[in-house]
């Protein structure tokens, strides 16, 4: 891995350990992504996120990442009290990735953007899945 690469992502990790929003999306090369975005009023979000849970929590033995973005926009002390709140596990981001991939706002939620270890889209996944669909997804042996 390039040294650049790896200080962003000791950057990233460190901010994800305690919660803080993350500011990079850096470093994830050769991992899957998921970016989800996700909402407190938004009640298949709130049945989404253990799932997501527990892909975070089994993300270094499946090669993926998960990322959340709050779909309103929260920020600082706010975002992180709603965090706690919701019992999301999973780093968040401070900035919206989409536009990497010239994307529009989600219309659904939730939605997960699918991030390929070439740090290219692979798929935007509209609806709640659960952990082994996502897992599907991954795979390839998925219809989305």
């Amino acid at each position: 891995m390039k040294p650049l690469a790896t200080m962003c992502t000791l950057i990233v990790l460190l901010a994800a350990c305690g919660r803080e929003p993350v500011d990079e999306f850096a470093g994830w090369n050769g991992r899957w992504v998921l970016v989800n975005y996700w909402a407190e009023w938004c009640a298949p979000c709130r049945d989404e996120i253990p799932e997501l849970n527990l892909l975070h929590e089994n993300g270094d033995a499946l090669g993926l990442v998960v990322l959340g973005v709050n779909y309103d926009g929260l920020q600082g002390e706010r975002l992180q009290a709603l965090a706690n709140e919701m019992d999301i596990r999973f780093p968040l981001l401070s900035e919206d990735p989409r536009g990497r991939w010239e994307l529009p706002l989600p219309g659904v939620l939730p939605s997960t953007l699918v991030i390929d270890p070439d740090g290219d889209l692979s798929d935007v996944l509209v609806g709640p899945h659960t952990y082994e669909s996502f897992i599907r997804v991954i795979n390839g042996t998925a219809e989305t």
